[in-house]
């Protein structure tokens, strides 16, 4: 459950913990994957914690740039983030910054997403985001992975009951948990493949929202892993099955009053939104190939962001750069109800502070620059060619986790948002792991080639 709701001081902290049966606090933050990091301390030694007592060498993780000379990174917790472990009531996370040499880590990526948020705040703004969770729960067998029930195989089994009820005691413990911590889960559901699952709950401030995020996929393994299974976020982890996206849903409030600015009653495009969401939405277009890189950051992310359909004849993921309004072949949807814009590109693999940061970025500069997305796309976008797609001048997604670095690399956007560190770490380890993938000789090469000629 969520511990502390509204903050005075670290003392009013600890005390509410240690009402709550919690012993230790984890000082936690995340690597370049989103990976959550940590050092515990007893309760007692909270004050200290909140003070940055908890040292880590960055050179010992993926993308916190550091040499091992450097001064070592100081997790200093955001005290209003604390949460009990809903599966260890003995302990508390708390999502944290780093700071070095007394000043803000400029590579952390939860530095990087606030300053964002700064330079939103300055033009008036609050950035609200809701995360849609995809993800498998499997089990491991002597015959090899499987899903959890029997039932489970239907050639399309979207919201079939009976594969949903046979994984309910942990969907139950699960959602019960995320209710205890007043995230609002208002639906859940068995997707579109064997072993999927959807949850989703309350949208948030985008800083609480990657926080939940991240605190998410932790919670999740370490559930399902107590009635003997494991949770994959995972982009794609079958070839015939759909992937796990992470869709964004996003709006910006104003920061004064809390109200939606992307609601509008008096929309001639159609789609339900206003002309500062239109902005908003042709800034994320311009540098959608950029985006790629942090939203689908894997080599598996782009199996996902295919054409050609899956078990149930549809990957629900996007190929085009576009927009539209409720139409699940854009990159970008206006859902139904209108106000706010939905990135369908994301996949549940991707660092969400990172992911938004960049995104929230594209965004304003679409404002700042009073940029157009153009008409809508309210057609099925997978039934063009590719001769008709270049006809009409819609642009593709990157269709490799190389190309997606490439155009990462390229933009300009990328760099400020990222600062040189980062910006230069990311590159390094994107551009090694493609390497190394197309290095790999698979199953497939040895199967088709081996005896071939």
């Amino acid at each position: 459950m969520t511990v502390v709701e509204t903050v005075t001081t670290v003392e009013s902290v600890r005390a509410r913990l240690q009402e709550a049966g919690v012993k230790y606090a984890m000082a936690s933050f995340v690597d370049m994957h989103g990976s959550i990091k940590t050092k515990f301390v007893p309760l007692s030694h909270l004050e200290r914690m909140a003070g940055g007592s908890e040292l880590f060498t960055g050179a010992a993780l993926d993308g916190l740039p550091q040499a091992i000379s450097d001064e070592e990174l100081s997790a200093r917790p955001d005290l209003d983030s604390a949460v009990q472990l809903p599966w260890r009531k003995d302990v508390a996370f708390f999502a944290s910054d780093l700071y070095t040499k007394g000043e803000p880590f400029e590579a952390a990526s939860r530095n990087i997403l606030k300053r964002q948020l700064d330079a939103a705040a300055e033009m008036g703004f609050t950035f609200n985001l809701g995360i849609e969770t995809e993800f498998f729960v499997l089990k491991d067998t002597p015959e090899g992975v499987t899903e959890v029930s029997d039932r489970d195989d239907l050639a399309k089994p979207c919201y079939t009951a009976t594969a949903a009820l046979d994984n309910l005691d942990w969907l139950t413990e699960l959602v019960e948990a995320m209710t205890e911590m007043g995230w609002g889960v208002y639906s859940f559901d068995h997707e579109d493949a064997p072993g999927q699952f959807e949850i989703d709950f309350n949208y948030s401030d985008a800083l609480t929202m990657a926080d939940r995020a991240v605190f998410f996929r932790l919670m999740a393994n370490e559930i399902v892993r107590k009635h003997g299974y494991f949770a994959t976020f995972m982009p794609k982890p079958f070839a015939d099955r759909s992937g796990s996206g992470a869709h964004f849903n996003m709006s910006l409030a104003d920061i004064e009053t809390g109200e939606n600015l992307f609601e509008t009653d008096d929309d001639p495009r159609g789609c339900g939104i206003s002309e500062l969401g239109y902005k908003f939405i042709a800034g994320v277009l311009k540098h959608a190939p950029a985006l790629s890189a942090v939203i689908a950051p894997t080599v598996n992310s782009y199996k996902r962001l295919v054409r050609q359909g899956s078990m149930s004849g549809s990957t629900w993921a996007p190929v085009f750069v576009s927009y539209g309004n409720n139409n699940r072949t854009n990159m970008l949807r206006v859902p139904l109800q209108g106000g706010r814009v939905e990135c369908r590109a994301a996949d549940i693999s991707c660092n969400p502070y990172l992911g938004a940061a960049l995104i929230l970025a594209a965004g304003l500069e679409g404002i700042r620059e009073d940029l157009d997305p153009g008409t809508p796309h309210t057609e099925n976008m997978y039934d063009y060619t590719e001769a008709q797609v270049a006809q009409l001048g819609i642009g593709l997604l990157p269709r490799s986790l190389g190309e997606a670095v490439d155009e990462f690399a390229t933009d300009s956007l990328s760099r400020s948002v990222f600062g040189d560190a980062m910006y230069d770490a990311f590159i390094d380890y994107k551009r090694q792991e493609w390497n190394e993938y197309q290095a790999h000789v698979s199953e497939w090469e040895t199967a088709r080639y081996l005896k071939f000629f």
